[in-house]
């Protein structure tokens, strides 16, 4: 069972059968399944995106994880679409999906969340590492690039 209104789901970095972002939309699901999801959200544009990537169904993988006695049974339920990606693919997603920097609507928010969280971290560009600090883990100071 997974209670995010008492903690925090695993970071974006933790990989869950290779893929960044797998375990951390396993928790929400698991918080969505015991109706304990907080103030996250499943299926947000985040897990939209493995979704899409992984060619998954995001109302199929709840139900996966609802019927689920353990992690292992998530992982199996997962496996297949994953074992469709080339390791270069997956490697080429993670590497994005760590780094890529918010545009357009999204880097709003980043904005406005990296604001209230943490202002004087402007090495912070990326979704992951702003999660991260929100959610009390340790992120590393970068050289900041000036333009």
């Amino acid at each position: 069972m997974m209670d995010l209104t008492k903690t925090a789901p695993r970071s974006v970095k933790e990989t869950m059968l290779g893929v960044v972002q797998l375990a951390r939309t396993t928790d929400k699901a698991k918080a969505v399944a015991a109706g304990q999801v907080g103030e996250y959200h499943y299926d947000c544009p985040m897990d939209q995106a493995l979704f899409d990537f992984l060619a998954m169904d995001p109302k199929e993988f709840l139900d996966a994880v609802k019927a689920a006695k353990d992690d292992s049974e998530i992982e199996a339920y997962a496996k297949p679409f994953v074992a469709k990606k080339d390791r270069q693919s997956l490697e080429a997603f993670n590497k994005s999906w760590l780094s890529t920097v918010p545009t357009g609507e999204s880097l709003m928010h980043f904005n406005e969340l990296r604001a209230k969280i943490a202002p004087s971290r402007t090495d912070v560009t990326s979704w992951p590492d702003l999660l991260d600090l929100d959610e009390g883990r340790t992120v590393p100071h970068r050289e900041t690039v000036h333009a």
